[in-house]
């Protein structure tokens, strides 16, 4: 069982993947923000550093796709390369921060890279609106998410409603999170692992992820 987290900045991706991963007994995967040697100086100019970040994400996932997913048996990723490269980088290229030629490069190295991605078994989307996005970014405190634009995170919102719409590689769960807050109320939590249970998921046998 292979579950994949996907939202936007702030909608609790993170937090969702380590509640999923200690009841079912799922790997986690995370991303690797704290990696990315480019995140701050992109933040700080997204026209001059957003190919670097994207092109770091992308050779990253690809690389816990092949070290931690492909052979699982029982995973959960905190957001998809799919996201990096159909949100992400296509809202940068969008918004002007990745010319025609960057983006074009980026994707003919997605492209080479997708056959050999395992596809998830589920996929949930937490769906959150800006004034949600923003006080959780707030109450995790890393101070060059601050700064990113309200324009920026909409755009992001705006093409994850997109994708998600004509997502087929799996089914798809959407947890409404501006009313579900799974990290504060024991309820939102029940919530969401009844609908993965409808779907499926359950505690492993034995303790191997």
């Amino acid at each position: 069982m292979y579950i994949a987290i996907a939202g936007n900045i702030g909608s609790g991706k993170s937090t969702l993947t380590a509640m999923l991963a200690e009841r079912y007994r799922l790997h986690p995967v995370y991303e690797a923000v704290e990696e990315n040697p480019y995140l701050e100086d992109f933040y700080r100019d997204m026209r001059a550093w957003a190919f670097h970040s994207q092109v770091f994400f992308l050779a990253r996932r690809l690389e816990q796709h092949l070290k931690e997913i492909n052979g699982r048996k029982r995973v959960v990723q905190d957001r998809t390369i799919f996201e990096d490269a159909f949100i992400f980088a296509k809202n940068l290229h969008r918004q002007g921060y990745l010319s025609e030629r960057d983006w074009r490069t980026y994707l003919a190295l997605y492209e080479g890279i997708a056959p050999a991605l395992r596809m998830p078994d589920r996929l949930v989307y937490i769906r959150a609106s800006l004034p949600t996005l923003r006080a959780r970014i707030a109450k995790r405190g890393r101070t060059y998410e601050r700064a990113i634009p309200d324009a920026y995170l909409q755009a992001l919102n705006e093409l994850y409603e997109e994708w998600v719409a004509n997502y087929t590689l799996s089914p798809v769960l959407i947890v409404p999170g501006d009313e579900l807050d799974f990290v504060e109320d024991a309820g939102a939590r029940q919530w969401v692992y009844d609908a993965l249970e409808a779907g499926g998921l359950t505690p492993p046998l034995t303790t191997e992820p």
